[in-house]
């Protein structure tokens, strides 16, 4: 049974505190093709078998069929609507205000769609353009093509911390050339060389914020006055330049989806518009469906081995309430359980005949706290019962984290 005892203002404070996290992404994990989740959200009909396609992958800690799985980030490309990319590969608009493109691109609306979906999100407008560094007046600085990386609130959690973020990223694909049409394919192949680690080191020094929140500069380890991309770090979003963090005009060979008879082409193959030319951007960001980017993103650029890919600290913030129960040395020394007291209502006591000698005290196993109608809101536990004695003043402390 309990007894009760009003809190003042003075015994109830509130702190905050923060926990960190490391998380640590294998190659292997986004690599797979059991832990690389796609969504077919995108499909064509017409000549040959067709085209499906997501909009973006899932990456996940393991087989995403497991139910024990859980999902790393969301991954997606990009095209600024008013970049280079686009400006050269759009051949008009349509008097619906649809902008057409040649056969030989794909998904090219979808890309757009995507950048506007995130510019919205991060920039406040679907208009506005990401640059890095962040609010660079400088064309070149434009992310035309763009990786998003969504860090899934179960590992970014309410923010990444600032300057522990690193990617390894490789910028060459495979260096092994052959004659236009051989089917030697450099678009799923890693190249040893060209290893970069990209990272948010001198964000800390310099704090920069946006409709999305905190924002760092991404920039190259081994030059870090190349900026290669934005870590938005309250949204857990990754913006990569492609432009900056790969070999663009390295040459792109390798089979891609395509309206086809055989439902697919070699890129940069003799009888394609590409014959001998292709290149990683604009022509493969162009041809490609978005998951045949995002497949050689993964497999090729993150590579497939068992080294780190990403790896970053997360912020928790931990609001906590303490309620400092105070029980002075006359207080709580009773209980109003039936047993405490005997048929005629005097003190039950250890030794017989002792009820006018021994000293009264009381076991505490249990603090409720209540609201103003007497409705329990919370109750809290001790390790083991404290004895109370009119010869102890004790405090309770309660804390309540949210």
């Amino acid at each position: 049974m309990a007894t009760f005892k009003e809190l003042l203002p003075a015994d109830i404070k509130t702190s905050r505190s923060y926990l960190s996290q490391l998380v640590d992404v294998l190659q292997e994990d986004i690599s797979g093709s059991v832990s690389r989740r796609k969504y077919q959200q995108f499909v064509t009909g017409g000549l040959g078998p067709g085209i499906t396609s997501s909009l973006f992958q899932t990456v996940y800690d393991q087989d995403f069929s497991l139910q024990s799985a859980n999902s790393i980030f969301d991954i997606a490309v990009g095209l600024c609507p008013t970049g280079a990319t686009v400006a050269t590969s759009q051949t008009g608009v349509d008097a619906a205000g649809k902008e057409t493109f040649p056969s030989s691109s794909l998904m090219m609306r979808e890309k757009m769609d995507v950048y506007r979906q995130f510019a919205q999100a991060l920039l406040g407008n679907n208009t506005s353009v990401f640059t890095a560094p962040l609010d660079s007046s400088n064309a070149g600085d434009q992310v035309d093509v763009a990786l998003f990386v969504a860090f899934k609130r179960l590992f970014s959690r309410d923010q990444i911390k600032r300057e522990t973020f690193a990617v390894r990223f490789y910028q060459t694909a495979s260096l092994v050339y052959s004659a236009p049409g051989a089917g030697v394919s450099n678009t799923n192949v890693t190249s040893e060389l060209g290893t970069a680690i990209y990272t948010d080191i001198g964000s800390a020094a310099s704090k920069l914020s946006t409709f999305g929140g905190q924002v760092g500069n991404v920039v190259d380890s081994a030059n870090v006055s190349n900026t290669v991309g934005l870590l938005f770090y309250d949204r857990g979003v990754l913006v990569l330049d492609m432009k900056k963090a790969i070999s663009g005009s390295q040459d792109a060979r390798g089979y891609i989806d395509a309206m086809t008879s055989a439902g697919n082409l070699f890129l940069g193959g003799t009888s394609t518009e590409t014959a001998g030319r292709a290149a990683f951007i604009p022509d493969f960001v162009v041809s490609a469906s978005i998951d045949n980017i995002i497949d050689h993103v993964a497999g090729c650029r993150f590579s497939s081995g068992s080294q780190t890919a990403l790896t970053f600290q997360n912020i928790t913030n931990i609001n906590s309430t303490l309620v400092f129960c105070r029980a002075s040395a006359d207080e709580f020394n009773y209980s109003s359980n039936p047993t405490f007291v005997d048929s005629s209502n005097r003190i039950v006591v250890i030794d017989p005949g002792q009820e006018d000698v021994q000293q009264t005290m009381s076991y505490i196993s249990s603090v409720g706290l209540y609201d103003a109608n007497d409705n329990l809101l919370a109750v809290a536990k001790v390790s083991r019962p404290i004895q109370k004695t009119p010869e102890k003043d004790m405090t309770l402390r309660v804390r309540i984290d949210y």
